[in-house]
């Protein structure tokens, strides 16, 4: 009899995967390429601000979704799912590149709405350099997430950045106000995130300000003293997820942002395209 029930139990599993495989057209069977971050204020920063433009310079035709709840953690989105928590302000950027607001959506209708072709996580700031915290949600979240996309989805983790050295966040305590300790800490969970084998790309826009902060802008990458700098900040990131998820140099992309000078696109520039061959070690920039 246990016998018999393993095998059903097996044959339910194997019905549910094909299902699955079934019901969901392949992301790339189109030339759109569609991005959901299930995330916070730092996956705002990171794609909701020049990475469609970015891709649109190099005639690239992009969708970016972003489940935002301010200072979300993966432990928060683990009860939301549970909960099927409609309390998300989805926040999408269309084709033509307008931005929509819509309130009170979940993460199952997010990851209906679209067939997508990357989905990002992240754990909220004060907790990103703390392996052992993220560890204890993140395998949750990402199976709920996998069951109900494509299985050709590619899941990317999103390497956030150490807050500034004079930073007043109440979480920077957890790295002694330090503000190294905390990019070795980020940069530690995320070597651990790697080889959990969940993620098809780490995207190390923490390293890359860390890079830029080596630069003549110094120590100021951030407007607050942790979310980054709205005009030559966000676009390092933005240049990272660009070069990662296009595996293009973006030194040769042309776009630059108007309130961005010259010399400030090309430290962030470089400073994405290095963190890019090392995501995990600080480069400096000579400029």
């Amino acid at each position: 009899m246990k016998r018999l029930f393993t095998f059903l139990l097996g044959m339910f599993a194997f019905s549910q995967l094909i299902f699955a495989q079934e019901n969901h057209t392949p992301p790339h069977d189109d030339d759109v390429i569609k991005l959901l971050a299930i995330g916070n204020s730092f996956s705002e920063d990171g794609i909701e601000n020049y990475l469609h433009e970015l891709a649109a310079a190099t005639n690239k035709k992009m969708i970016i979704g972003n489940l935002y709840i301010a200072g979300a953690s993966l432990e928060l989105h683990v009860k939301n799912i549970n909960k099927d928590a409609s309390t998300y302000n989805y926040r999408k950027i269309s084709l033509d590149g307008k931005k929509t607001v819509t309130k009170d959506v979940s993460i199952a209708t997010a990851l209906a709405e679209e067939n997508w072709d990357y989905i990002s996580f992240q754990q909220a700031s004060p907790m990103s350099g703390k392996y052992d915290v993220i560890s204890k949600s993140l395998p949750e979240l990402v199976d709920y997430v996998r069951k109900r996309v494509s299985p050709q989805t590619q899941f990317v983790y999103h390497q956030t950045w150490a807050y500034q050295q004079d930073s007043k966040h109440d979480g920077f305590k957890h790295y002694n106000q330090n503000q190294l300790t905390m990019f070795n800490g980020i940069v530690d969970a995320a070597k651990k995130v790697w080889k959990t084998g969940y993620f098809t790309y780490i995207i190390p826009a923490g390293t890359a300000v860390q890079n830029a902060r080596t630069s003549s802008i110094g120590d100021n990458y951030t407007r607050d003293g942790y979310h980054l700098q709205l005009d030559y900040g966000r676009f390092t990131a933005a240049c990272t997820w660009y070069e990662k998820l296009f595996k293009e140099d973006v030194r040769k992309n042309p776009y630059k942002p108007e309130k961005v000078t010259d010399l400030q696109a090309k430290i962030a520039k470089q400073a994405a395209h290095k963190a890019c061959k090392k995501p995990y070690k600080i480069s400096k920039i000579k400029l």
